[in-house]
């Protein structure tokens, strides 16, 4: 009975771990980055690409939707890396319409498909070439929570002084020479 248990527990806990999405996960595709698609474009076109980032902007369209991407290195898992370093923004096509209450700005995205363009859109007062994907798969993450770590302090460093009653005492040295008796 102790071994029935056990097996369906791991059962369990293996269909909890997390899994990337398998259709993004085995598509193949060209070992491209934006950075090098930026440079020239136009030489790229047709190429298949796995790319992903943050959502910046969403502009919906008479028959496609928009989305444009800051760019970010992915996981192995083909999830973006919430912070770090970006080599650009591109925009994800998508056919038909995408809803915002969805694809909400600061949402990770996982895209693949192939480049078909590029357009010039204004961020602030500069216009900025964005390289167009037309999404054949992607795949939209849940905001990861940002969790606080205690911070320790390097050795040696001043632990905090415990206050009993009247004593003032500090944990490592005793009581301090500010008594009241």
């Amino acid at each position: 009975m102790k071994r029935i248990s056990l097996v369906i527990a791991l059962a369990l806990m293996a269909g909890c771990a997390s899994k990337p999405p398998s259709a993004i996960s085995q598509m193949e595709v060209d070992a491209l980055s934006l950075a090098t698609v930026r440079l020239n474009v136009d030489r790229h076109i047709g190429a298949t690409v796995r790319w992903g980032g943050v959502i910046s902007r969403i502009d919906n369209r008479a028959e496609q939707t928009w989305i444009e991407l800051v760019e970010r290195a992915l996981h192995d898992k083909d999830r973006p890396i919430s912070d770090g370093v970006s080599e650009g923004r591109f925009i994800a096509s998508f056919e038909g319409f995408a809803d915002p209450m969805i694809y909400k700005v600061g949402r990770p995205l996982t895209v693949v498909g192939k480049i078909s363009g590029q357009t010039k859109r204004p961020i602030g007062d500069y216009d900025y070439n964005f390289p167009i994907v037309s999404v054949v798969d992607s795949h939209l993450w849940n905001k990861q929570a940002k969790v606080n770590t205690p911070y320790y302090a390097p050795y040696p460093y001043y632990p905090p002084i415990w206050w009993h009653s009247d004593i003032h005492y500090h944990h490592y040295r005793g009581p301090s020479k500010y008594q009241r008796w």
